[in-house]
């Protein structure tokens, strides 16, 4: 069901690769909601993925940019605001990567040029989107800008690796970014933490299933699904949410503030 919480509004998701992704969902809910938007992936990733049926989907343009490149970002946003017809109001940052994890190197045995790579394209992306929109002048007054994390940056998850200390730069930039970004424009930035979930890169994590169900058993909501998600970002993008700002959300049924749960007890009693 549309509300058209973000009718006339206009925007930039980051990340979708196939409709599995957080992302992908996020924008066929902005779109469900009223919004404009334009979709970019590292070139990459796009070659990859199938994000030109979500372009087809959302009546959206693709513009491929490598996040880690001010030269991209600022291609990004001005064709962005060309295309779109002004200024933007709210951005999705979903992009995540660890080569430490993809070749299944354990935390103590980081490759540093892995570790700086991860560090560069999953943290500082956010820096330097933010920067760069800032530069322009490119997100219009009481804009939203959302980042997707999860809470191995506050607790540890050996199968997280280095991706943990990476969330948790992350999240201090939003915190750190949105002061001086609400100063100038009143924009927000939040994060996201996320329940694990059933994405082409979560299910690439070695023990993802059983931690996935885990975690299940241990949410008194159950885990929030992709399209949960997209609707908790709707509501951060919207204006119903204004003076929300450089918070670390947690959407994950409850898992973050449950110790345990009859579920998981009885699964060590054998009851």
């Amino acid at each position: 069901m549309s509300h058209q919480l973000l009718k006339g509004k206009r925007g930039i998701i980051s990340g979708a690769l196939d409709s599995h992704s957080i992302a992908w969902k996020v924008a066929q809910r902005c779109y469900d909601e009223g919004a404009a938007i334009v979709l970019t992936n590292a070139p990459i990733a796009m070659r990859m993925g199938e994000i030109k049926k979500l372009a087809e989907e959302t009546r959206s343009e693709i513009i491929p940019a490598d996040a880690t490149s001010t030269d991209d970002l600022g291609n990004l946003f001005t064709k962005s605001q060309e295309i779109l017809g002004g200024k933007i109001d709210f951005l999705l940052h979903s992009i995540g990567m660890s080569v430490n994890i993809r070749k299944n190197i354990s935390y103590p045995d980081s490759n540093y040029d892995y570790f700086l790579k991860g560090i560069d394209v999953s943290a500082l992306s956010l820096h330097k989107m933010l920067s760069t929109a800032m530069n322009l002048d490119a997100i219009s007054e009481g804009g939203s800008v959302v980042a997707l994390t999860y809470i191995a940056a506050q607790r540890t998850f050996p199968f997280y690796t280095d991706m943990a200390d990476i969330k948790a730069l992350l999240e201090s930039i939003t915190r750190s970014f949105g002061y001086h970004y609400g100063k100038f424009r009143k924009v927000r930035v939040n994060s996201v933490s996320q329940s694990p979930t059933k994405t082409t890169a979560g299910t690439g994590i070695k023990g993802f299933d059983d931690f996935f169900n885990y975690a299940n058993d241990l949410s008194p909501l159950g885990n929030a699904t992709a399209d949960d998600c997209a609707d908790y970002c709707v509501t951060l993008f919207s204006d119903l949410t204004r003076m929300v700002t450089m918070q670390n959300l947690y959407h994950d049924g409850g898992y973050s503030t449950t110790g345990i749960s009859n579920e998981v007890m009885n699964k060590f009693s054998g009851n």
